[in-house]
């Protein structure tokens, strides 16, 4: 269908006097359970698709878009495209359009749930939550997305894809417990696993105490470190070191993190999702990010490729686009410590599950700032001995990577301030954390 829509657009360009032609096909099928007050509150579904038209013409290029397939709505696109094109400036950065490349093909579409399924596992955790005397609320996701992408100088690719998400969070009378999880197949979440861990939470932070704000030794779960250093990866873009707006600047292949941290790019790794090319069609390499501390690779798109003077690496977003590119598909490596055996080695320290509220302070020294939520706990002499009152941080993510005293291994995590990535948890020597918060 996707090859036929772009014969329709490349035709009717060619008509009009243009020859370079970019089509992106895109179709999202995506099913959502609500629940909220120990209630299933909402079910809903949309099925949507879209083409996006994109034109080239003596250094010209614009886009435009539609989610009426027919032939006219087509054509019209097409027209609009030319039009908006031929009313722009020229842009001598703006590269020829792709050339075909090998694309690796990625198996990642699996099944989705029907309403009922979903209604007896959302059922289940609640069951759970319920029963502990506590009220549950989240959500629980499928959906399947197909991505194409034709150009008329041969770009033919497709990718197509499953995710599913399940998120809870538990609340008891002064305190909550947060879990939540991500898989490109959904026979892969354990909704009533991550109901108990969101509950045990919720009980064992009750009665929380208040302690004075410091540096700490913290131990931050995944969805923590993923939340947290998850602000940094568009730093790691040649359009962002061109333009001077980047940590990077005037810092790449020097040692930023401590000897023990290695970040990847990488789509092809088994916890990943997505295509395996970018907004362009570009086959998407791996980057080496991060080596024993050092600053190594960075996303090069092809239009940032002449001034960085690197190779297009295929991380490039949708022309035209203001961003340039970015790596999508982090891999932290982790290493081989249990988060108890974390909590066992810890002297006096916090346990923090999820942090919330992030915002940048500096951004040529990544200081951030948040808070933490949904289960903050004391541990002293090496066991958790109750919950804590929330704190907001002050930290600059370079410090707090340079302070890496242990990793678990490392795991898909689904956070709520940045994109899933493949991150370990961490124990951290001081993390400032500098206010208390009100609850």
């Amino acid at each position: 269908m996707s090859r036929d829509l772009f014969a329709i657009a490349e035709a009717a360009a060619r008509t009009r006097g243009v020859r370079d032609i970019e089509v992106i096909f895109e179709r999202h099928n995506f099913a959502l359970t609500r629940f909220a007050n120990n209630t299933i509150h909402q079910n809903v579904a949309e099925l949507d698709h879209a083409i996006s038209i994109r034109v080239l013409e003596d250094h010209r290029t614009a886009r435009a878009s539609t989610n009426r397939l027919d032939r006219a709505s087509i054509e019209a696109a097409v027209d609009q495209a030319i039009a908006l094109t031929r009313a722009s400036n020229p842009d001598e950065k703006i590269p020829a359009l792709a050339e075909p490349a090998p694309v690796q093909v990625l198996n990642r579409h699996f099944g989705m749930t029907t309403p009922e399924e979903r209604a007896a596992k959302v059922a289940e955790a609640i069951r759970i939550v319920e029963d502990a005397g506590q009220t549950a609320a989240g959500i629980f996701e499928t959906g399947e997305t197909t991505e194409s992408i034709f150009n008329s100088r041969g770009i033919a690719v497709e990718h197509s894809g499953t995710m599913s998400r399940f998120s809870i969070t538990a609340m008891a009378a002064d305190s909550s417990g947060w879990a939540k999880a991500s898989a490109a197949n959904v026979r892969d979440l354990d909704p009533c696993a991550l109901a108990a861990q969101a509950m045990r939470k919720a009980r064992d932070s009750k009665s929380p105490r208040e302690i004075a704000p410091g540096a700490y030794t913290v131990i931050l779960e995944p969805a923590a470190v993923l939340d947290l250093v998850g602000q940094m990866f568009g730093d790691f873009s040649a359009t962002a070191l061109v333009d001077q707006r980047s940590f990077l600047t005037d810092r790449l292949h020097t040692r930023l993190f401590g000897e023990n941290i290695h970040i990847t790019d990488d789509v092809t790794h088994a916890l990943q999702t997505g295509a395996p090319f970018d907004g362009e069609g570009t086959p998407r390499s791996v980057l080496q990010l991060v080596e024993a501390g050092v600053a190594k690779d960075i996303a090069v798109s092809r239009t940032a490729s002449p001034a960085a003077n690197l190779l297009a690496t295929g991380h490039g977003y949708p022309l035209p686009n203001e961003v340039g590119e970015a790596p999508v598909n982090i891999v932290i490596a982790g290493g081989t410590s249990s988060i108890d055996e974390m909590v066992r080695s810890t002297e006096r320290g916090i346990l923090i599950t999820r942090l919330w509220y992030i915002r940048e302070v500096d951004p040529y020294e990544k200081m951030m700032t948040g808070m933490t939520r949904d289960g903050t706990f004391l541990v002293e002499r090496g066991e958790v001995v109750g919950g804590l009152r929330n704190f907001r941080f002050n930290q600059s993510i370079l410090e707090m990577l340079s302070n890496v005293e242990l990793m678990s291994p490392a795991v898909r995590t689904s956070g709520e301030e940045a994109a899933d990535m493949v991150v370990p948890a961490m124990k951290v020597h001081n993390f400032h954390l500098t206010e208390v918060t009100r609850f």
